[in-house]
């Protein structure tokens, strides 16, 4: 049965049937609008925490998304499983691709920055200081990227970047 017919709360009843007006509105091809409903349902599943199925739409969406942008969403949202799940590395793989479609994606790169961060702080921690330092400098550069497309945003990366040294940014609201 498809998510979308299982889906029990008022919200992701509500959200189901507003994407889906939309779908039959939308003066789009048959492939993008089954791209959607795939990404519709990874996002309604990721939320539930089922990230083993968010994670078949996502792919079978990629199958079919042409949008470049729109692609740039479904990577980043694998990255995010990944991330969850503890996979660091095969998540950057995704924030990338995500980025490389989409430069303009401040969430992608703070959460690259994230990531290298905390693989500094677990350098750090295993009394590697050299390789902790130069992850947080990979990190500071991802997050300042970040600022720089959403200056509003990321206020504690701000604190973090100006604390440590790492940048000179003023960011006023």
């Amino acid at each position: 049965m498809p998510r979308t017919q299982r889906n029990d709360n008022f919200i992701d009843k509500s959200f189901t049937v507003m994407a889906d007006l939309i779908l039959k509105l939308f003066p789009t091809d048959k492939q993008s609008k089954e791209a959607f409903a795939y990404y519709r349902d990874g996002m309604s599943a990721q939320a539930d925490g089922e990230y083993a199925e968010a994670l078949d739409n996502y792919y079978e969406a990629l199958k079919l998304e042409k949008d470049s942008n729109d692609r740039s969403y479904i990577l980043y949202n694998i990255g995010l499983i990944h991330t969850s799940n503890g996979e660091h590395e095969r998540a950057l793989e995704y924030y990338f691709q995500a980025i490389e479609l989409n430069p303009r994606m401040p969430q992608a790169l703070n959460n690259i920055a994230v990531v290298y961060h905390y693989q500094g702080e677990r350098a750090k921690e295993a009394g590697k200081e050299a390789e902790a330092e130069a992850l947080y400098d990979k990190s500071a550069e991802f997050w300042k990227q970040a600022i720089r497309l959403a200056p509003n945003n990321y206020i504690e990366a701000q604190n973090w970047l100006k604390i440590t040294g790492r940048s000179d940014i003023d960011v006023f609201f």
